[in-house]
């Protein structure tokens, strides 16, 4: 499975005055590259970042880690608290999701096979009502955070990983556990997932406090479809 060196946080936030045109440009590169090397060395797709790989950003400089035995998942509406182990959750009915991953930096990765339980799943199991309120997502790294609305939570490509490539999920990659949203760029995907808190409202996220839309619906004209009205 691939993975990259940490790139901090001032790299990425460095990367915020690129925009819109940063994205699409990035997209150009990254598909141009990618053709090139899967017809001269397939093999290079899962080493070169940009040719079909994940690059790995983190915003404490390291992985955190948190073993399978030892992994969490705490469920908080307020009124009730859950926790749920790793086993618990793979016991859950899985589902299997293979989206392209758009970064808000510029590159892609395509068709990037993913399985896990799907939010809305892992809600009805754990009776989470949510009521008119949202969903607020925190990592282990003890830093980051995310958020959802309801509606967008309960989107049927909004999952709760578990493996990439039908391999368990790597530190790099955010493992044991990490969110995957897929109509939104890759900030939205909370990696180190340990925590589902319902919240009153949307609660923005790190990369929301910092600049970042809220709403991170991919765009059209970096090659997405998905429409996120339904």
């Amino acid at each position: 499975m691939e993975s990259g060196a940490p790139v901090g946080r001032r790299v990425v936030l460095g990367l915020v005055v690129m925009g819109g045109a940063g994205v699409l440009l990035g997209r150009r590169l990254s598909d141009a590259t990618t053709a090139a090397v899967s017809t001269v060395a397939p093999e290079l797709q899962k080493v070169l970042p940009a040719t079909g790989g994940f690059r790995i950003y983190t915003v404490t400089n390291g992985y955190p880690e948190r073993s399978i035995a030892d992994y969490r998942l705490t469920i908080d509406s307020g009124s009730r608290r859950t926790q749920l182990t790793y086993a618990e959750i793979a016991d859950l009915p899985q589902t299997g999701l293979t989206k392209d991953f758009q970064c808000v930096t510029g590159w892609r990765v395509d068709d990037a096979v993913w399985s896990g339980v799907l939010l809305s799943d892992l809600l009805s199991a754990t009776d989470v009502d949510i009521g008119s309120g949202a969903l607020q997502f925190t990592s282990f790294d003890g830093v980051y955070t995310e958020s959802l609305t309801k509606d967008q939570a309960l989107r049927p490509d909004v999952l709760v990983a578990t493996t990439l490539y039908g391999e368990p999920l790597d530190r790099a990659h955010g493992g044991p556990v990490r969110l995957v949203v897929a109509p939104m760029y890759g900030y939205k995907s909370l990696k180190w997932l340990d925590g589902i808190i319902v919240t009153d409202e949307v609660v923005p996220g790190y990369w929301e406090e910092r600049g970042y839309d809220i709403d991170a619906w991919v765009g059209r004209s970096n090659g997405r479809t998905d429409d996120p009205v339904t």
